[in-house]
């Protein structure tokens, strides 16, 4: 267990962000997430000004959040805020995009839509494509020297597709930065799979996803408490009612170390990750000040040995 600082290294880049970056999918995304109904461009406003104030001031997002409005938005943040931030935004591989050339295309779209000539991290959002791996490696290879892009990365990479990934950048002597994955305490496949380990002997950092599960390690739907969210969300976040039941020795170690160390249930799911490796650096999304403030209450502290190997037995009873 490590979690020495509240900075991490971008891989072997040179590049340090927060221990913590920020999720934006939800940033103008109306369907999924309901923005302009649930939250409103004001609640990301404030959002991101309170990460900022608390030093984190990396943010994820990609071109197909909200169609580009989550770019839109973060851009807009940064100019009437005017401090500095970390960058990460994501080139989606879809079926119709058969160039892998096409990607400097988009990377001008993206880098049109945020208002900066330089994104600090550049991610091939999933694997499943028509183009090669090897193809889109060069590609970003020839963004790096554009000078358009300070890093590069993948999202949803096998432990195999990113050793692959990473040994083409070698050849141009870039490093692959990060692969982005969904890593959460009730979805640990990065440890079974391999991932996090390769993460290790690569150097790569581990960008986790849904790290509170879409809301689920929050604890706010408990047996008793709220109902689960729509039909989306329940099949995102995979949590049925038997389920539920089986989480509760979970929520019980969690809120033993919660109340411990007055945080909650959802700064523990966070601190967990934070503790597993160094290489880990969580991305919870933040769309309104409360998530914003919870998020930032995550780092400055650390879970004892006992409290994280006490969860994580938990969840695998």
């Amino acid at each position: 267990m490590m979690i020495e600082t509240d900075q991490r290294k971008l891989g072997a880049t040179g590049i340090t962000v927060p221990a913590l970056g920020i999720g934006t999918w939800s940033w103008g995304d109306t369907g999924l997430w309901g923005y302009g109904k649930s939250f409103t461009r004001d609640d990301i406003t404030q959002a991101y000004k309170l990460c900022l104030d608390n030093g984190l001031n990396f943010f994820d997002t990609a071109e197909i959040y909200g169609k580009g409005e989550s770019e839109r938005i973060l851009g807009e943040c940064q100019r009437q805020d005017g401090r500095p931030i970390l960058i990460a935004s994501k080139f989606a591989p879809l079926p119709e995009r058969f160039s892998s050339k096409q990607l400097l295309d988009a990377l001008d779209a993206s880098l049109a839509r945020l208002g900066v000539e330089q994104i600090d991290l550049y991610q091939i959002h999933w694997p499943f494509t028509f183009l090669s791996i090897n193809g889109l490696m060069d590609v970003l290879a020839e963004a790096v020297r554009s000078g358009k892009v300070r890093a590069v990365g993948v999202s949803n990479y096998s432990a195999r597709q990113m050793r692959q990934a990473h040994a083409r950048l070698a050849r141009h002597d870039i490093p692959l930065a990060s692969n982005q994955v969904e890593y959460s305490l009730l979805h640990r496949n990065p440890e079974a799979k391999g991932v996090l380990e390769a993460c290790r002997q690569l150097d790569v950092a581990l960008i986790a996803y849904s790290p509170l599960a879409k809301g689920v390690l929050t604890g706010k739907y408990r047996p008793g408490k709220e109902t689960l969210p729509s039909w989306q969300r329940r099949m995102m976040s995979n949590l049925g009612n038997k389920q539920q039941q089986k989480m509760e020795p979970l929520f019980a170690a969690m809120e033993a170390a919660a109340q411990a160390h007055d945080k909650t249930l959802a700064q523990v799911a966070l601190n967990w990750l934070l503790a597993t490796d160094a290489h880990v650096i969580p991305i919870p999304g933040a769309k309104t000040i409360r998530q914003a403030q919870e998020n930032a209450g995550a780092l400055g502290w650390r879970l004892s040995d006992a409290e994280y190997t006490s969860i994580a037995r938990a969840m695998q009873s």
